[in-house]
């Protein structure tokens, strides 16, 4: 399916219920993340000069966002980045942000999901900008060929972003979607302004078929339990199972597919980002504390000695068949007792209402409730 026919449903399909009440779940829980990460300075410096990749950088910062499995990544967080601040500008109405949020997810979801990045390469400065550029058109009011013109304009100049800095524990990597958030709103206003691109360029980029019009991916995507990123998830879930069962663990041996380990390997983390990025980590801290928000990155956490000697006990081990059925599941042994997880819960409205008010310490039902007609705003 090209992504001409995705856009021409996506400009002309009326939004089902469950969509729209999907989407403000996605808006709350996004928003929530942000107004958590501002709490980091450098995030909050970054927004007052640039609100767009400031709010992408606050939204990141604590990896508790959302994402798309099938499109290894999050097709929303740039995507309302870019929207809340056209917003604020144009004075645009709640449900028009609702709509754009839609058809940018749905377009960026598609394009991540026929989009594969190389190894050594993180996906949130990629392919999230064309979602970006598709919602930024439609919220401005443009055609569906515009919008295609602004994803192939964005397309022409999508970045090799590194995973390197989640390595080195550099927190480059979090300004990646705000990177994103910017690339697609200049390729829509280049769209709009008339600017031209071949129409070859998903095919340069090696896109596959998309996923047909009609099949709404927004009800695929996740969010977050836990702060941290999706791989680390199915073992700090087993380490709760099995929590109140273990006093002083010994041997802890996680089981779990290659990708984890390839993405999630990091031992010993000395920063935030590293911890966010860290199986052994992650499932220590849930196993400890019971829990895994964003206090598990404060610097007093990563260096609490019960928790640095914890971490070093967790071995391990790629387990093939785990690999072969695709990117889920854990089983995880602690002396002798074991748990396996092999789906992860899905967070129904009251658990996202709660989990906003932890991390932005206030009431959410308004904002996730809003009126379509009313003038868009978020919390300052």
């Amino acid at each position: 399916m090209s992504l001409a026919a995705v856009l021409e449903w996506l400009w002309t399909a009326p939004l089902p219920p469950e969509v729209d009440a999907r989407a403000r779940l996605v808006l709350l829980d996004t928003v929530g993340c942000a107004l958590a990460g501002r709490a980091n300075p450098k995030a909050k410096q970054l927004e007052r000069q640039n609100p767009a990749a400031g709010f992408a950088a606050a939204a990141c910062w604590d990896e508790a966002c959302e994402g798309l499995a099938r499109a290894h990544g999050r097709p929303g967080v740039a995507v309302i980045a870019a929207l809340q601040a056209i917003a604020r500008e144009r004075g645009a109405t709640f449900g028009e942000v609702l709509d754009a949020l839609v058809v940018g997810y749905e377009a960026g979801g598609r394009l991540g999901e026929a989009l594969r990045i190389g190894p050594g390469m993180h996906v949130d400065a990629t392919w999230p900008s064309l979602g970006v550029a598709v919602a930024c058109v439609y919220l401005m009011k443009g055609t569906a060929g515009q919008a295609l013109a602004a994803a192939r304009i964005a397309g022409c100049q999508i970045p090799r972003s590194l995973y390197l800095p989640v390595t080195v524990g550099a927190d480059a990597r979090n300004t990646y979607l705000g990177h994103a958030a910017q690339l697609g709103l200049l390729a829509a206003q280049s769209a709009l302004a008339g600017f031209t691109a071949p129409e070859g360029v998903l095919e340069e980029l090696g896109a596959k078929p998309l996923a047909p019009p009609g099949q709404w991916l927004i009800l695929e995507g996740y969010l977050k339990q836990f702060a941290a990123v999706r791989h680390v998830h199915y073992g700090a879930m087993a380490a709760l199972l099995l929590r109140e069962k273990i006093r002083a663990p010994e041997k802890v041996h996680l089981r779990i597919y290659g990708e984890a380990i390839t993405y999630c390997g990091n031992r010993a983390p000395r920063t935030p980002i590293q911890a966010q990025f860290s199986l052994s980590y992650g499932l220590a801290h849930a196993l400890l504390f019971g829990s895994l928000d964003p206090e598990a990155y404060r610097e007093d956490r990563l260096k609490d000695l019960r928790l640095v000697e914890l971490e070093k006990k967790v071995s391990i081990e790629e387990d093939p068949a785990l690999t072969a059925a695709g990117r889920r599941g854990a089983q995880l042994e602690i002396d002798g007792r074991a748990a396996t997880v092999d789906q992860l819960h899905e967070m129904t409205r009251e658990e996202v209402l709660a989990k906003f008010a932890r991390y932005a310490r206030r009431d959410g039902a308004a904002l996730l409730d809003a009126d379509r007609a009313a003038r868009f705003s978020i919390p300052a």
